[in-house]
């Protein structure tokens, strides 16, 4: 079988991905000296393609561990490359894989997947980023539903962020051996995105991060929770932009019909972000813009 290569893509050559992944779970564990990313895709065969390998592509990352329906994969399943990670004769029914991978953020130059910018974690994944965080098909014709658990230090990242809505939040239990710490020094968030999308339009962020905060209420009465995340110092530049936000929300319901259609609405704007901005769904919630001090 021929090895995968950086090539030119021409859309005659388009074929759909043998396999859907319907539910992908994530699992961040951010640390100064490296970050440990647990994958779980819930992966289903195409009906409307023909089988074949399963073709997940990965660039500086450490594979750990991999397994398949909770079972370690032997060395001779599978095939592990500088870009990529092969499955020869994956199952032809729906299965579960599961990767455990290092990857080093603060030390990415490449300013694409996660990296650490001003003390604060940022990523960027269109187009092909998300191949930097995890192993994954990272092709823009495969959707999927997120979740995703983000921990990280307390003191350094009292800000987590990601797509979707928080749906959980809370302190961490010392690591095994270590002794107990009241109050904890490490918390998590947990954010669900119910609604499918490719992976380059994954965000996370995470640091320390001012909060300036207002409420939408959309026509049929139900409340939305407006955030704009800037860095230290930046909170009274923000009002602009809060009330183009909220226009600009009335606007698409008077306009086109269109209801938003989660709790909160998240957008980050810091300097640290190397794209001029990043819309991570039709209506954005969670936004990552670059700016200049009076943003």
């Amino acid at each position: 079988m021929a090895t995968p290569a950086a090539a030119t893509v021409h859309l005659a050559d388009y074929t759909p991905a043998p396999y859907r992944i319907p539910r992908t779970e994530l699992c961040f564990r951010l640390g100064s000296h490296g970050t440990m990313v647990a994958s779980r895709l819930e992966l289903e065969p195409n009906p409307v393609a023909a089988s074949g390998p399963l073709l997940l592509w990965g660039l500086d990352l450490e594979l750990l561990e991999l397994k398949l329906d909770g079972e370690p994969l032997p060395a001779e399943a599978f095939v592990l490359k500088p870009d990529h990670l092969l499955l020869p004769q994956p199952p032809r029914r729906p299965f579960v894989l599961e990767t455990l991978v290092r990857i080093h953020p603060e030390t990415n130059s490449t300013l694409e997947g996660l990296y650490v910018s001003g003390g604060l974690f940022t990523s960027q994944c269109e187009a092909e980023g998300f191949r930097r965080i995890t192993f994954h098909p990272d092709r823009p014709d495969l959707l999927s539903r997120f979740r995703v658990r983000i921990e990280a230090d307390l003191e350094t990242c009292p800000v987590l962020l990601c797509n979707g809505n928080c749906i959980e939040t809370g302190g961490l239990p010392p690591e095994p051996g270590a002794a107990a710490v009241t109050p904890p020094t490490r918390h998590y968030a947990i954010w669900d995105d119910p609604f499918p999308k490719p992976s380059y339009l994954f965000a996370l962020v995470a640091g320390r991060l001012e909060e300036v905060r207002d409420r939408f209420t959309t026509a049929s009465g139900r409340e939305v929770a407006l955030r704009i995340h800037v860095e230290p110092g930046d909170a009274p530049y923000t009002a602009h932009a809060m009330a183009s936000l909220k226009r600009a929300m009335a606007w698409d319901e008077q306009r086109y019909g269109l209801e938003y259609d989660l709790d909160e609405y998240n957008i980050v704007a810091v300097r640290h972000f190397n794209m001029g901005a990043m819309e991570n769904k039709k209506s954005q919630y969670l936004q990552l813009q670059a700016c200049s001090r009076r943003c």
